[in-house]
């Protein structure tokens, strides 16, 4: 195995948020009187939850690149890879908007494998090129 990654952190921001928006809701609600504090304690658990959930989900995505493949593994429980022999790559494409090129992510294209948020594309295009490369002069 020559690199092991997560997805970019961003991909956190959304559910980040969202638990936010929770738990100042579950806060806002905990500081009135009964019956809302019960409210407000469901709207902390909820909020603790969708950010578990969405950590759990980042740690749980694999980009691994090997000598022989690239592939992306995700789940626990349900384990689904997918990958691309390096010797059948084709066009090795990357995909930034405004916002990936200024937090150093964007979408990897290898064949029918598209890897979104994957963290600095560039070198990971330059070391999937110059191993794809190797195999074709050897």
């Amino acid at each position: 195995m020559l690199l092991e990654t997560r997805l970019h952190g961003i991909v956190l921001g959304g559910s980040v948020a969202k638990a936010l928006i929770l738990a100042c809701a579950g806060a806002a609600l905990l500081a009135l009187d009964w019956p809302w504090s019960a409210g407000g304690v469901a709207a902390m658990v909820l909020a603790a939850l969708v950010a578990l959930r969405a950590a759990w989900r980042w740690d749980r995505t694999k980009i691994v690149v090997t000598n022989e493949r690239l592939r992306v593994v995700t789940g626990v429980l349900r384990r689904r890879a997918a990958s691309v022999r390096l010797s059948n790559l084709g066009t090795l494409e990357i995909e930034q908007s405004l916002l990936g090129r200024l937090f150093h992510y964007g979408t990897l294209i290898a064949g029918d494998l598209e890897v979104d948020f994957v963290p600095e594309p560039d070198e990971l295009q330059e070391l999937i090129t110059g191993l794809a490369e190797s195999r074709l002069a050897a």
